[in-house]
């Protein structure tokens, strides 16, 4: 009898009885961390349901690396990667090591270094324009006037050809012109900042094309060497490249690796990819490349579409919803057209228009 009273009572305090035996006093060291806690049922089957998804994306890491593992075992795959070098190019090839593209030239980075000094200037002066009172700005702007001079004194032992050389020469020194004048001012009024960049517009413009003649000239040769290596392989190849929100819109890699895998692949074997940053990783766009072509295959079992989650799974319902609340407001419903699963449509701005498109537009 007393061993079953004992037990009942130890069964009682693991269950959370109400039962009077006394509780543990705690040590002092345990005072600052321990407290009673209480939960509802509510809440401990909301958090149960919840555990659900979380446990997901770690079966989801899980199965992610295996078909990884497939589709690189099947299908080659090339990775185009923005950089300031002009990009990377990488291509998978099955039972093979990764094969990364040579550079670009580096005349490329030499032109775009010369135009993004020119274009920093107006960044670095901005919160001083028309603010004499503030010369913040005086020692920073020396500084990198000693670096614009000695960029200036070596432009010649570049790998630059004489006419382009010439070009760069007319913005540094138009570049140290300015800065001189600010600084012998001690101020900076907008009307000089304004001549500056007028000044110096057309001859940015010209460095701009010719930057982006030296990397689609070798992207382009690049691309056409490994679509001859693949074969006939070349029609399973998957394609990505990365962009962010600045880039996006005719995005140079992209376009050029379209050239190639024409307007049947775009959208279903070549992707644009939305990264965070300018620059990502290889082993992070595989991943991305990975997760959309997975989930094509959910879309497809359960659904019968194999293009529906390339889109926002919710997007449908969320656009009647949207559609339904406007009209509660007395609001009309702003939505883009719809566009059906699969579509083979430039993955950017496609809807012409009038104004200027491209830097030739707004001469």
């Amino acid at each position: 009898m007393i061993n079953r009273l004992g037990l009942a009572a130890a069964l009682a305090l693991l269950l959370g009885s109400s039962s009077t035996a006394p509780a543990q006093s705690l040590p002092d060291y345990m005072g600052p961390i321990s407290g009673k806690t209480s939960s509802t049922p509510a809440d401990v089957a909301t958090k149960d349901v919840l555990a659900l998804n979380t446990g997901m994306f770690e079966l989801y890491g899980d199965a992610a690396r295996i078909f990884q593992k497939n589709i690189l075992d099947k299908h080659p795959v090339i990775l185009g990667l923005f950089s300031g070098a002009g990009g990377r190019l990488i291509l998978y090839r099955p039972g093979k090591p990764p094969t990364e593209a040579p550079q670009v030239p580096i005349v490329y980075q030499l032109l775009k270094s010369v135009g993004h000094s020119t274009m920093a200037l107006a960044e670095v002066v901005g919160p001083y324009v028309n603010n004499p009172d503030d010369k913040a700005w005086r020692g920073s702007m020396q500084a990198y006037r000693s670096r614009m001079q000695s960029a200036l004194d070596g432009l010649d032992a570049t790998p630059m050809q004489a006419d382009w050389r010439d070009n760069n020469r007319a913005i540094l020194k138009n570049n140290i012109a300015f800065m001189d004048e600010c600084l012998t001012a001690g101020a900076i009024p907008f009307a000089t900042l304004e001549a500056f960049g007028k000044k110096q517009a057309p001859l940015l413009a010209k460095n701009v094309a010719w930057a982006a003649q030296t990397q689609v000239a070798h992207w382009m040769t690049v691309m056409a060497d490994w679509k001859s290596q693949l074969g006939a392989d070349w029609d399973k190849t998957y394609g990505a490249s990365n962009t962010i929100y600045v880039a996006r819109q005719n995005n140079v890699i992209f376009s050029v690796l379209a050239q190639f895998f024409g307007p049947d692949a775009i959208n279903s074997r070549l992707m644009l990819i939305e990264t965070i940053s300018f620059t990502t990783t290889p082993s992070d766009m595989l991943e991305s490349l990975t997760r959309i072509i997975a989930d094509r295959s959910v879309g497809a079992l359960f659904f019968g579409s194999y293009h529906l989650m390339d889109y926002e799974l919710m997007g449908g319902d969320a656009r009647e919803a949207i559609i339904a609340e406007t009209k509660k407001r007395s609001m009309t419903a702003f939505l883009p057209p719809l566009v059906p699963f699969g579509s083979k449509q430039w993955p950017t701005l496609i809807t012409p228009g009038p104004g200027p498109a491209t830097i030739a537009d707004l001469k």
